[in-house]
């Protein structure tokens, strides 16, 4: 069964919350990504609150800007900084009656939930046993790419639209027309993984239907993007190996059929992560929650094992 509610963090921020298992258990957290929300993770946050798979209390917060958070205007308030401060405030609150106050089991994020998982690692690695990452890149390979590969600055050239001040608008015309294919040209509607039917469209209309601009201005927020004429966008960037260093044994789960994030990603992540196992799977692309959740949950089970 999963629980909703409303989270009210100290500084001002409140973030709609999913959630599954008994309070008082060590606790999982599980961030989605962009154009998604918190209910993408029902069904593992329904398994690992079972007690034959670890019975965990299990929470998903709609990340700021979505769904029925805190949504501020101003883009600023979606740099790294802020969006952080919201995670490390929740993992204190989620937290605080479990057998690790402050500390969680694992923090499991996709895409830019995974970007702001990468940062909280790095920078408070007590806050967490275990980091599992899906499809989602570590920001110094993911500098190093945009700001060298013309794959990855092709693949990623869409970002250069949703960083646009009428992105939102656009988006959200003629029933969502420009982000179904997100999902579609990964054949999320047909093929042997298809997983968008009309229940889960709808359930995104839901979702979008409140808002895209704080979903939009990540993008905005963000200088990691393709360079263009008059935008330098990540060749400008320099992360310090020790900013971005993690420190915690790591899982990363890898669609091999994403085709907004090819695995030249993963190529030198052993230098930023001491502690790291891959996990490659074929038949996947980036929305391998969706497509193979149960795959998902046996792997992410498998690291959580002692």
């Amino acid at each position: 069964m999963i629980d909703t509610f409303q989270q009210a963090l100290p500084h001002g921020i409140t973030l709609s919350c999913r959630a599954a298992g008994q309070p008082g258990r060590p606790v999982l957290l599980f961030l989605h990504g962009f154009p998604e929300a918190a209910f993408v993770w029902d069904v593992l946050l329904v398994h690992f609150a079972q007690p034959e798979h670890g019975g965990y209390r299990c929470v998903a917060p709609n990340l700021r800007g979505y769904e029925r958070s805190s949504a501020p205007t101003e883009v600023s308030a979606y740099r790294a900084k802020p969006l952080v401060q919201d995670l490390t405030a929740l993992i204190d609150v989620i937290t605080q009656d479990s057998p690790t106050p402050g500390q969680l089991a694992a923090l499991v994020a996709h895409d830019w939930g995974g970007a702001l998982a990468w940062s909280v690692a790095a920078r408070f690695p007590a806050a967490m046993r275990r980091l599992a990452i899906v499809n989602a890149p570590h920001p110094a390979t993911f500098q190093r790419e945009l700001a060298n590969s013309p794959t990855q600055q092709a693949s990623s050239a869409y970002m250069n639209f949703l960083v646009r001040p009428d992105a939102a608008a656009l988006l959200a015309e003629n029933d969502f027309a420009r982000l179904w294919p997100f999902f579609t040209n990964m054949a999320a509607d047909s093929g042997p993984m298809a997983w968008l039917d009309e229940t889960t469209r709808e359930r995104y209309r839901e979702v979008w239907s409140q808002g895209l601009q704080g979903a939009c201005a990540y993008y905005a927020a963000s200088p990691l993007r393709p360079p263009t004429a008059s935008d330098t966008g990540a060749a400008a960037v320099q992360l310090p190996r020790e900013r971005v260093a993690v420190n915690v044994p790591t899982l990363v789960i890898w669609g091999l059929g994403d085709t907004a994030l090819p695995q030249a990603l993963l190529d030198g992540l052993d230098g930023y992560v001491a502690d790291l196992r891959i996990k490659r799977v074929a038949g996947a692309t980036h929305w391998i929650v969706h497509e193979q959740p149960r795959q998902v949950a046996a792997l992410i089970g498998d690291f959580l094992s002692p």
